[in-house]
């Protein structure tokens, strides 16, 4: 195991700091602090943290790093952290490396040794999870399904028996199609909520069952950016029965077959047979010898 002591090492350090969802009063005083005292923040979009910064009144020089260019942009975080500098990763909202860019910086920084510091803050999972009123524990963030109909079906279809709460974002003009792929593979009747514009002006939870959210969807008209919270599977899982080899066979070519192909002797072959169909070894005896009486 190696151990990253966070407040012991000094230099080249890289902070996770968390940004608000769209309410700018939950930026944090540490959060706040940090980014004033970094030597370069790394941005999703510099345009959306410049205004930021401006804000909070934070004049330190921003770097890009989002999906596109995050691959390249963390060598030159790297090449920051061996020179001793702090760099401090930021989304557009919430939580850098959730459903943001991040991830591969974190892993590359780790790699070379340097301490990942995060800080605590906005995340809009969380937040619409526990307003949401579905048990909040224990829950699976999954984040934005897969665009394509055949790709999203399938990973429902790998959830729709899970005992946990699930918690998925959505973009507006994706949610319907989202709300059915649910309803085929979950059914009409699981409670799901829709967290819509959490933090912000415009706010809204809609709680109810799935037929219900798939009406709601089709007869409004759709703004905001969603949280999706599905609540646990609580039936009972049909298992297909499972089948066996011999089930075509007779009691006694059952037999036969065990002393035919593995050459063993009778004796042997009624246990086997016993055993593969739980039944008593002298039952299977009887019956095996039944024509000899």
């Amino acid at each position: 195991m190696k151990s990253q002591k966070s407040y012991e090492q000094q230099d080249g350090k890289l902070y996770i700091v968390p940004t608000p969802i769209g309410n700018l009063e939950d930026m944090t005083f540490r959060a706040i602090r940090i980014l004033q005292e970094v030597d370069v923040i790394a941005a999703e979009d510099t345009r959306n943290t410049k205004k930021l910064c401006h804000h909070f009144d934070i004049h330190t020089p921003l770097m890009s790093t989002h999906e596109h260019n995050e691959m390249a942009s963390r060598e030159g975080i790297i090449q920051r952290l061996e020179k001793g500098e702090s760099v401090a990763i930021v989304s557009d909202a919430g939580m850098p490396c959730i459903s943001d860019p991040g991830v591969h910086v974190v892993e590359r920084a780790i790699e070379e040794g340097y301490a990942v510091v995060p800080l605590p803050g906005a995340n809009a999972a969380v937040t619409a999870l526990v307003a949401s009123g579905i048990s909040p524990q224990p829950f699976t963030f999954y984040g934005f399904l897969p665009r394509k109909k055949k790709e999203r079906l399938a990973v429902l279809e790998n959830y729709a028996t899970h005992r946990e709460t699930l918690i998925f974002y959505e973009s507006p003009h994706r949610l319907k199609e989202m709300l059915r792929a649910i309803e085929e593979t979950f059914g009409s009747e699981r409670s799901i909520v829709l967290a819509r514009e959490v933090t912000k002006k415009f706010e809204e939870f809609l709680r109810g069952t799935v037929r219900a959210a798939v009406t709601w969807a089709e007869e409004s008209v759709i703004r905001g950016e969603f949280c999706v919270i599905v609540s646990p599977f609580t039936g009972e899982v049909e298992r297909e029965e499972e089948s066996t080899w011999w089930e075509t066979l007779s009691l006694v070519e059952h037999v036969d077959y065990y002393i035919e192909e593995t050459q063993i002797r009778t004796k042997e072959a009624v246990q086997k047979v016993a055993d593969d169909r739980n039944l008593k070894k002298r039952d299977v005896y009887n019956a095996y010898h039944a024509d000899e009486r």
